[in-house]
């Protein structure tokens, strides 16, 4: 896997944004509309930050998607994914259509499934859990043969206490126990994956995901098969 190490956070952030926008630009020149997904968590900060002030993308013609959400949480909440990419991204910038998955829909899954596989997904940016998962295909439920794009899982314990160490929920007991989420195959499909870990909590995760076999016990593994992922690291996350 195409990996990059930088001394400082902020550098690692503006260096995935600078590789995400050369694409959408790219891709740009070559057809009428691109397809997006991102992933909301901490780790993003710093890549969405710099992506909101990249030049030349015409974002009018950019779809947006998002890769999770949780179960159980008012529509109002601020842990909300879709609350958390409004505030850095999807209301800051003219896109021409955002996607929210909506869990208080009564067909959820099936409608988001559909409007993802309508045209083909562009550029992926995502990260890695502290337990290996991408998006929320922890371990237990991730399945790189998934016949199906979006789903209902339960959520990891590794998982759910990440949430807490991110400081999204102040305990355990309050992290929701099940999410939506875009499967494996869903997320491998993007043309380009730019994936964004910082940080010392994943450390681990990032030496499992570029040398263990690869399998489920650790879902990023997986990664090293796609043909356009690089891997974004700082001095604390790289092995």
């Amino acid at each position: 896997m195409d990996t990059r190490t930088f001394a400082v956070r902020r550098e690692m952030g503006r260096a995935a944004a600078r590789a995400a926008a050369d694409f959408l630009r790219r891709s740009l020149l070559e057809q009428e509309v691109v397809r997006a997904v991102f992933a909301a968590a901490p780790s993003q900060n710093e890549m969405l930050a710099a992506l909101r002030e990249a030049e030349g993308i015409d974002w009018n013609r950019v779809v947006a998607f998002h890769m999770d959400e949780y179960l159980g949480l008012d529509a109002t909440a601020p842990q909300r994914f879709s609350a958390f990419l409004k505030e850095r991204l999807f209301d800051r910038l003219p896109f021409r259509e955002v996607h929210l998955i909506e869990p208080e829909e009564s067909r959820a899954v099936e409608n988001y499934e559909k409007l993802l596989k309508a045209a083909p997904i562009d550029l992926v940016c995502l990260g890695i859990g502290e337990n290996g998962h991408l998006a929320f295909n922890d371990p237990p439920v991730a399945n790189f043969a998934d016949p199906v794009w979006v789903k209902v899982v339960d959520l990891d314990d590794a998982c759910r206490r990440q949430q807490v160490n991110d400081g999204c929920f102040p305990t355990l007991d309050a992290v929701p126990k099940q999410a939506i989420t875009l499967t494996i195959p869903a997320l491998l499909s993007g043309k380009r994956l730019i994936c964004t870990v910082p940080g010392s909590t994943k450390r681990q995760a990032v030496i499992r995901t570029l040398n263990d076999p690869i399998s489920t016990d650790c879902p990023a593994t997986i990664l090293r098969n796609h043909n356009a992922c690089t891997l974004f690291l700082d001095k604390d996350s790289a092995p």
